[in-house]
């Protein structure tokens, strides 16, 4: 489902499925007179409305009847992140990441689990984009540590193998040691590394290829482990949130991170303004990303008032914090813009 934007006094405002005073979540009037702790407890509680003015709260769930979408084929590493998340879960592929989006939005399942970033290739920024465009709430995180393996057909030598498959940044986090392999390699980028594995497998007379992927690919397969933890870093870990319709009811117990999405002016030190409301009231920020306005929010927007780019912000705290109520009141009187994406256990 689509983000809706909607003129207000000459700024634009986005609903996030909740009808508190708060629902539009920009600078207005309601942030202003303590709408912020207001959201924060409808979401704290762990009972909020939907925007149709139904009553809604959220449904007990049997985790072991969860059903959790993930991007790839079955042995992806995103699937591996997913069953680390919700053992006992059904998990459900899908061929892209707007697909998996899509699947929680539509109560086809109850979860998705979806990379954001990796230590070493940095931030996956259509999954950034696709957070706007969902109405979906971050309930939590998990770091999962990739450790690539090279798979091979039965019977098939370590020395035989002249290409290596896999999806383009498995390659590159591996790159030194398949320029070793056998006086180099020639690598193959494919659309993911478990499709590599599966690929492989097909042909059973593919005896001079193999592929980069997870250990769990490779079972599922029937591969061979040729060698393992073939990336040339060993700290390659990527982070992974999880995706629900409904908010997080809060817990006092654990340690959270919250994330948001606001725009900037463009005058000078208007993101320092904007930034500057954390640092006064001493708040951990753990990642701010830049990404232009998507495409599909350019569309419905007036040219000459299009925001110029959004910030991703994750902060350390809850939404029950009353410093970081605080600084999201604040952030909104400096701000056109701003959005919460959730409030979640941080994975230690």
């Amino acid at each position: 489902m689509a983000t809706s934007w909607t003129r207000k006094k000459g700024t634009r405002r986005v609903t996030n499925g909740c009808t508190c005073s708060t629902s539009y979540l920009c600078r207005d009037r309601a942030w202003r007179r303590g709408g912020v702790a207001e959201h924060a407890t409808c979401v704290a509680s762990g009972t909020w409305t939907t925007t149709r003015k139904k009553a809604f709260v959220p449904r007990n769930v049997c985790l072991d009847a969860l059903k959790v979408s993930f991007q790839g084929v079955p042995g992806a590493y995103s699937e591996q992140a997913a069953k680390k998340c919700y053992p006992d879960a059904e998990v459900v592929p899908c061929p892209d990441f707007e697909t998996t989006h899509k699947q929680v939005a539509d109560s086809s399942v109850d979860r998705a689990v979806i990379p954001v970033e990796n230590s070493l290739g940095g931030s996956i920024h259509v999954n950034y984009d696709l957070l706007m465009k969902y109405r979906l709430h971050i309930t939590g995180e998990v770091y999962h540590k990739v450790r690539h393996c090279l798979l091979a057909n039965p019977g098939v030598a370590k020395e035989d193998i002249r290409r290596v498959q896999s999806h383009p940044q498995a390659l590159a986090q591996c790159d030194g040691y398949l320029d070793s392999l056998n006086d180099g390699v020639i690598k193959e980028a494919v659309d993911d590394t478990a499709g590599a594995a599966q690929g492989i497998s097909l042909d059973k007379d593919c005896r001079d290829t193999a592929a980069l992927a997870s250990s769990l690919a490779g079972e599922l397969y029937g591969l061979d482990l040729l060698d393992q933890d073939c990336q040339d870093n060993d700290q390659n870990l990527t982070r992974f949130i999880i995706l629900s319709r409904d908010p997080l009811a809060i817990s006092e117990d654990k340690e959270y991170k919250t994330s948001i999405v606001f725009t900037a002016g463009d005058e000078p030190g208007d993101l320092f303004k904007a930034l500057s409301v954390f640092a006064l009231r001493d708040i951990y920020l753990t990642k701010i990303e830049n990404r232009p306005i998507p495409q599909f929010i350019v569309e419905s927007m007036d040219n000459e008032d299009l925001f110029q780019n959004l910030f991703y912000v994750d902060f350390k705290g809850s939404l029950s914090d009353e410093s970081c109520q605080n600084a999201l009141r604040h952030l909104s009187e400096v701000s056109a813009f701003m959005r919460i994406l959730g409030s979640y256990p941080a994975d230690a």
